[in-house]
């Protein structure tokens, strides 16, 4: 079998934060890795000998996939997590339901989960299989906070003024909706018709149509991206909703990628 780690905030036995982990690896994250033919481990479990910290790396880099629970903001889990996104290697990212997502993976698909809820165990499981199952059928689509801003580096510094063009935009747009992000509702929707504004702009562009690479099909999901995340933060959702559609926003939208077919 394949392996899973499982990076999460821990705590002391019998604390509260060590039975719901417990409880999230046990009847959540185990039984939906395991359908798919993983297997799972945790940094408490590893029973080998040897410097805890690098062994922890070592599996946060080699393992195939790895599952980041963001609940409670534990800074091991995102240092370990910003390892993975920096590799740009296969990942599940989940959350206590009603926590907020950080800003700076808020743009990755993170599953809400409610462990004292039956129903929201079962989704959130069925939702791990379905993004595994996309992450392996499309690894190449994989994006994450750091792939995407190195990306944007090298367009705008490309030779290529059209791809350079793309980077400024993007940036732009990123900027301006990370100024914004705090504003009331009615400033939320007011900034998510200018998004939708500079996307009609983009698409009539002459000389930006005819650009079919995959550079412009992202910058235009990107852009849907900000408009979808504007629209739930206007009616007042902190969070993305755990999504049943198979494309998972993880990379090219599935349009594009039928194209490509």
């Amino acid at each position: 079998m394949k392996n899973c780690f499982v990076i999460a905030p821990i705590g002391e036995p019998g604390t509260e934060t060590r039975k719901r982990s417990d409880i999230i690896l046990k009847y959540v994250i185990g039984p939906a890795t395991e359908s798919c033919g993983y297997t799972t481990l945790r940094a408490d479990q590893i029973s080998e000998p040897g410097l805890i910290t690098s062994q922890v790396i070592q599996h946060v880099v080699d393992d195939a996939l790895l599952i980041a629970d963001l609940t409670d903001r534990n800074p091991n889990v995102f240092y370990e997590l910003a390892i993975r996104h920096a590799l740009r290697r296969p990942l599940v990212q989940i959350i206590k339901k009603g926590e907020q997502i950080p800003f700076d993976v808020a743009g990755t698909r993170t599953i809400a989960v409610d462990h004292h809820d039956l129903e929201s165990v079962e989704e959130t499981k069925e939702e791990i299989i379905r993004q595994i199952m996309h992450l392996e059928n499309a690894p190449q689509e994989i994006e994450t906070p750091i792939s995407v801003a190195i990306e944007l580096k090298f367009m705008r510094q490309s030779e290529n003024p059209i791809e350079r063009s793309l980077g400024d935009l993007v940036s732009a747009i990123a900027d301006m909706k990370s100024e914004m992000s705090n504003f009331q509702k009615d400033t939320l929707r007011d900034q998510a018709q200018l998004i939708s504004k500079v996307k009609e702009s983009v698409e009539r562009s002459d000389y930006l149509s005819r650009l079919q690479d995959k550079k412009f099909q992202k910058m235009i999901y990107r852009l849907d991206a900000m408009i979808e995340d504007n629209q739930k933060s206007s009616i007042g959702q902190t969070m993305p909703e755990t999504s049943t559609d198979d494309d998972h926003h993880l990379g090219l939208s599935t349009e594009v990628a039928k194209e490509e077919e």
